[in-house]
């Protein structure tokens, strides 16, 4: 029995099978996603989704989708499907539907009479070019198979319409065509690993929607050009590979190649198989040495995308992110290729330069402190020695940069604590804004900054003094005395629980999951009983089987509802959704505290993120959940640092469940 796998009742229920979507990515930024019935409901959604930097730093649609019909003595029989206005179906094509599975790569079984067709679907690493073998199982007389492809040859965040620029022209290939529709574009090749007939036939449907879309109060409607279509004869048994790229490819290679990259996939048959292979799915290698998918280049950079389908590779979302998706899947090599890359950004910043790398929002005040932490995670995984040799002139600068006011929103007050300007800009990874203002304006002594500045110079003295400069590490120890006092002094309150933040006379007594942080830290300003104490108010208000909620619904302004329009949802992001990433550290703080006794309480945790795998998109995790039952996910179909997170508390629970 397939892990991942939905029969016939689910995939041809509408309203169970377009919840479900699917994402499969090149590791180099382009991607194909559509739902389980290969019916885009997203305007993100499409067969081939490419970067295209000659144009802008967005990706473009090129491929939409692609219509197979079956026809045996005349009659047609079109295995596609599309939602056009009106709630108009055409043309249902996921009736014929017998199975879904996704054991190595996902594959659907249609039944169509007395033909069985298998279609299987890869994305080839490092390559623009997706791969789709049909298998024809079964059959009793001459089959046919028709492909009608669906262009757009747009960005992401737009939408095409039928118009008059739009180039028809085509040119033949080896077993193919190409065509380009605008000026800017690469070229898109379509071709087969068997000699088929192109018949052009222009035109354009019109009126194709995307509900997911009109779920978020935006426009949902646009036009699809198809040049024309495919058509080539199969026999039972017969394999035949369809081929979409940015480059031409001699056709008679297709089936070795679909071969090679089934090889290296790992089965998804459990859940910590789907999460390693959804790490997998968050990297970005940036070719700018121009090498080859077979050239793997060291110059190459290296990055984490923060999530799909909209994300880039954001600097905290990286750092955090780092730890559990390489090394608590033994992937040391990729921490350091991303830390290579991101050491550059850092620095690059710090010594106000212009960033030569693709990595967002590193300017933020607590990126370089998240850097540190991510550090101090991979000295567990290779050595403390070996970790201080890779990365300890890099902490060292990072904390003095620190302490030198080096970031302009923020300053290092002489209480020991960190004091950053958030009013009129978001800065934490709270950061949602409505009307050009943060809708949670945390500014001032911010808790999980301090949090992070604590453990960060705590870990920097533990570091020089066994391997650096023990005077520069009394002095930080110094630093952290005051820290910790301080900390304690400003954040903890009467009632057992850290303030969110706090700014002069303004103390933010909101129940916030940001507390979590300096109980689940290697190092923390909080005596175990004020630990205790703190995660005890998370594990009464915060927790969900999803992860901590962003609000307490005892607190204030709780909206767990992540739906509506834009203006809508951004009131509602961190005001009271479930995350994750947050349990994550939840976790870690209780395994930390209660050590053993907590096993199996996080273990049915684990429970909760389990039933996500199968649910909304298949083998991965949502942004963000509902704070309210039934939990449903929202936001992107895959997040990095949720997926990071579930990963390293599962190294987490292997570590105490074999301690001794």
């Amino acid at each position: 029995m397939s892990y991942l796998r939905l029969e016939k009742a689910v995939m041809t229920n509408l309203e169970e099978s377009l919840r479900r979507e699917l994402l499969r990515t090149n590791r180099s930024g382009a991607y194909s996603s559509s739902t389980l019935v290969d019916c885009n409901t997203r305007k993100y959604h499409g067969l081939l989704v490419v970067p295209v930097p000659e144009l802008d730093d967005e990706n473009h649609v090129l491929l939409s989708s692609l219509d197979c019909t079956v026809i045996q003595h005349g009659a047609e029989f079109n295995l596609g499907l599309h939602k056009y206005q009106g709630n108009n179906f055409s043309p249902k094509g996921h009736k014929y539907i017998r199975e879904f599975t996704c054991d190595v790569v996902p594959t659907t079984l249609y039944r169509v009479g007395g033909v069985l067709l298998k279609r299987e679907t890869i994305f080839q690493c490092y390559e623009d070019r997706i791969l789709i073998r049909y298998t024809l199982e079964d059959a009793h007389s001459a089959t046919t198979l028709r492909f009608r492809p669906f262009l757009a040859f747009r960005s992401v965040r737009q939408f095409t319409h039928e118009n008059s620029t739009a180039s028809r022209e085509y040119h033949e290939v080896d077993n193919g065509i190409k065509t380009c529709m605008y000026a800017g574009y690469p070229d898109l090749y379509m071709q087969f690993n068997k000699k088929n007939e192109f018949v052009f036939q222009p035109d354009w449907y019109r009126g194709v929607e995307y509900p997911k879309e009109q779920e978020r109060g935006y426009a949902s409607n646009e036009d699809l050009y198809v040049p024309g279509y495919f058509e080539v004869s199969i026999k039972k048994g017969e394999s035949i590979i369809f081929a979409a790229s940015t480059k031409e490819i001699k056709s008679n290679s297709l089936k070795s190649l679909f071969q090679k990259e089934i090889d290296v996939r790992q089965p998804r048959d459990n859940f910590y198989h789907c999460l390693v292979a959804a790490a997998h799915q968050f990297h970005f290698r940036d070719r700018r040495s121009g090498s080859s998918a077979e050239e793997l280049d060291d110059s190459d950079d290296r990055y984490l995308l923060a999530g799909y389908p909209w994300f880039k590779a954001r600097a905290r979302d990286t750092f955090i992110a780092l730890p559990g998706l390489t090394l608590a899947i033994g992937e040391q090599d990729y921490f350091e290729h991303v830390m290579k890359t991101a050491e550059k950004g850092l620095r690059e910043f710090m010594e106000d330069k212009p960033l030569s790398v693709k990595i967002y929002e590193i300017e933020h005040p607590d990126v370089p402190l998240w850097a540190i932490w991510a550090i101090q995670q991979y000295t567990k995984d290779a050595g403390k020695e070996k970790g201080y040799k890779m990365y300890g002139k890099l902490v060292r600068d990072i904390v003095e940069y620190v302490i030198k006011g080096g970031n302009p929103t923020m300053r290092l007050d002489d209480n020991g604590l960190l004091y950053a300007n958030g009013r009129d800009k978001a800065i934490t990874w709270m950061n949602s804004t409505a009307n050009g203002h943060p809708v949670v304006p945390r500014s001032g002594y911010i808790v999980e900054f301090n949090a992070l500045w604590y453990n960060a110079l705590k870990f920097c003295a533990s570091l020089e003094e066994e391997f650096g400069d023990k005077k520069f590490a009394a002095k930080l120890e110094e630093r952290s005395e005051t820290c910790k006092v301080s900390f304690v002094d400003t954040f903890l309150n009467e009632y057992g629980y850290l303030l969110d933040y706090v700014d002069g006379n303004m103390m933010d007594w909101s129940v916030r999951p940001n507390m979590i942080f300096p109980v689940a830290f290697d190092y923390s300003p909080l005596s175990q009983e004020q630990k205790k104490s703190v995660l005890d108010v998370c594990t009464r208000e915060l927790l969900t089987p999803k992860g901590l909620r962003s609000l307490s619904p005892k607190s204030g302004g709780y909206n767990p509802m992540y739906v509506g329009p834009q203006t809508q949802r951004d009131y509602a992001y961190h005001q009271g959704t479930a995350w994750p990433w947050l349990g994550g550290f939840y976790m870690e703080a209780c395994l930390k505290i209660y050590k053993r006794t907590r096993l199996s309480f996080v273990e049915r945790q684990m429970v909760g993120y389990e039933d996500e795998i199968n649910y909304h998109a298949l083998g991965t995790i949502s942004e963000l959940f509902d704070g309210n039952p039934p939990f449903h996910g929202r936001g992107a179909m895959a997040f990095a640092m949720n997926v990071a997170e579930i990963l390293r508390t599962l190294k987490l629970l292997e570590k105490y469940t074999y301690q001794k």
